[in-house]
């Protein structure tokens, strides 16, 4: 049987392939979180694209929103779809709009948990969204591998909010960071080494 024969090319732009050498931090590999302090800290320069971040939070309020919201600002003005998938709170859309959230891209999907974490991977694997945020209560290992898998086909950006005794539990999440008394810390990063200073946040956003 005949090899198949594959471009090099198509597959440094399907990001199978490591590309070594001088060049090859000049390739845009993540996307801005916002703030200049916590993307220095980060391999890729932000949030890696097509590829799931677990927000570790010891409890709900504690800075995860406002960690997130330059980027889902700037995605929403861009033009680009965002998905809120089972927020465990209703959100506050005069808040949500002070922070530079356009409302017309925004789509929130209300579910149980279990129809919950099936709507996450599909808006992840759908290609529609820009950015996807679930808080997946009830998802183990399999179910995270599935929610990876489906961002990097969806190319998407996506962001699961999950209790911090979660901490110690494997996971696929390309990124792990965690909220620690006024900081945030990086538990997991891929491509590059995890660093030993945390970031502190801004002041958390109102709901």
């Amino acid at each position: 049987m005949a090899a198949e024969v594959v471009p090099l090319e198509s597959l440094l732009l399907a990001r199978t392939v490591w590309r070594a050498g001088r060049n090859a931090a000049a390739a845009p590999l993540g996307e801005t979180t916002g703030f200049a302090n916590l993307d220095t800290l980060l391999p890729h320069g932000g949030w890696p694209h097509g590829a799931l971040t677990e927000l570790l939070i010891p409890a709900e309020g504690v800075g995860e929103l406002s960690l997130l919201m330059p980027t889902l600002s700037r995605m929403t003005q861009a033009g680009k779809l965002v998905a809120l998938i089972a927020p465990p709170f209703c959100p506050y859309a005069p808040a949500w709009q002070r922070a530079g959230v356009d409302l017309r891209h925004l789509e929130i999907v209300r579910a149980d948990p279990r129809g919950a974490l099936w709507a996450f991977e599909q808006c992840l694997r759908s290609a529609a969204f820009a950015a996807v945020l679930g808080w997946p209560t009830n998802a183990d290992g399999p179910a995270l591998r599935r929610l990876q898998v489906a961002a990097d086909s969806g190319e998407c950006l996506g962001f699961a909010v999950r209790d911090s005794r979660h901490a110690g539990n494997p996971s696929p999440a390309a990124l792990r960071i965690e909220r620690v008394e006024t900081a945030w810390r990086v538990r997991k990063c891929r491509g590059g080494q995890v660093p030993a200073r945390g970031f502190a946040p801004p002041s958390e956003l109102a709901r």
